[in-house]
């Protein structure tokens, strides 16, 4: 099962990737990380780590905190329960 906080980082990062008009291929070779590890990690089924965090804001020219949902979308899931929807 997906984390819903992972699933809410990945539409963020995606929503940021797509306002670029880049592919994921494409983006994913100018942040230096896998291709399919990339779409994991748009689809929620990665925990990203902060060195590819840092390299996903740099190619997107963007500070780290830009790839993060707003709390308010965080703290709405939390209203209904485990299952976040």
């Amino acid at each position: 099962m997906k984390n819903r906080k992972l699933t809410l980082l990945g539409q963020q990062i995606r929503r940021l990737r797509e306002e670029r008009k880049l592919s994921q291929e494409e983006f994913a070779g100018l942040a230096d990380i896998d291709r399919a590890y990339y779409g994991g990690i748009e689809r929620g089924e990665r925990n990203v780590a902060a060195l590819n965090l840092l390299k996903i804001a740099e190619a997107l020219g963007v500070e780290v905190g830009k790839l993060f949902p707003p709390l308010s979308a965080i703290r709405q899931n939390k209203k209904g329960g485990r299952g976040g929807r």
